[in-house]
């Protein structure tokens, strides 16, 4: 692409959106990074926001809040992809997530759109222990949730985004989907160990029932995000993700980076050290 194009970036303060706009940046190519607060506003609730947004763009990383899981992101998706048609986007690069009938409907409602189109197909984000909600339980000591012992192949943020990237700048990527993971699963119990040796602290994971998830979390998150996050750890989380997939060697070449290396990686910033 060229340089005097601007790549829209909706989700632009997200864990992923904000790593594209760095990777972007680097190759002096222009973007809009847009969110309810920014300079030209941006909100999932508000359509009335979105035909600004596009205006002028060539290109759009897109991120759905709270998730494509829930009601109406298909519809939101393809109006959203009508407006693009008609600014003449030359692409969008829509994160979706695995496991999800309805994200797989916004998926569907972009293919449909006429728009040319990239999917990246995530996994659970290793940044959730370490940007994210769970954040706080690691640094109390204790994570408590509803998730079993089904293994969940943790992805990188930062895999995510080199994926994205390269869709956005190498015409190779059209109407492809990645789906993305790490190299291994693990549950989230595993996954707390690595997060423990790594930060050389004790920190323990609890199973608790799914009514004890919502009633300990409810003080701390909107209604719709602790609605979703339920729906995740009781459905979604039923072995339908195990397996490995293989989009980031299929985009990028390179193997995704291990949790284990996450860890060592986010342990070393002092993200989880108390005092």
């Amino acid at each position: 692409m060229s340089h005097n194009e601007t790549v829209l970036i909706i989700g632009g303060n997200g864990k992923t959106g904000a790593r594209v706009d760095r990777l972007l940046k680097t190759r002096s190519i222009a973007t809009r990074p847009v969110s309810r607060s920014s300079a030209v506003p941006f909100d999932w609730t508000r359509r009335e926001t979105w035909p600004a947004a596009l205006d002028g763009v060539s290109k759009a990383y897109v991120t759905y809040h709270p998730d494509l899981a829930v009601d109406g992101a298909d519809e939101d998706i393809a109006e959203l992809s009508r407006i693009a048609r008609e600014e003449g986007l030359e692409q969008i690069v829509l994160l979706s997530g695995r496991g999800e009938p309805g994200a797989q409907r916004a998926e569907a409602a972009l293919h449909a759109s006429g728009v040319p189109w990239t999917v990246v197909r995530a996994s659970w984000f290793n940044q959730n222990f370490s940007e994210g909600f769970l954040l706080d339980s690691v640094l109390s000591g204790e994570v408590a949730l509803p998730a079993g012992p089904v293994p969940e192949p943790f992805i990188d943020a930062d895999d995510i985004a080199d994926v994205a990237f390269a869709a956005l700048t190498e015409e190779r990527h059209a109407g492809k989907l990645y789906e993305v993971t790490g190299p291994r699963a693990l549950t989230f119990a595993e996954a707390i160990d690595e997060i423990a040796k790594a930060a050389g602290r004790s920190i323990r994971y609890v199973r608790i029932s799914p009514g004890q998830f919502v009633e300990q979390t409810r003080p701390y998150v909107p209604e719709e995000m602790l609605n979703l996050l339920n729906e995740l750890f009781t459905v979604v989380l039923d072995g339908r993700n195990v397996e490995i997939m293989h989009g980031v060697e299929e985009a990028l070449g390179r193997k995704p980076v291990d949790f284990a290396e996450y860890a060592r990686r986010t342990a070393a910033t002092g993200v989880w050290d108390v005092a």
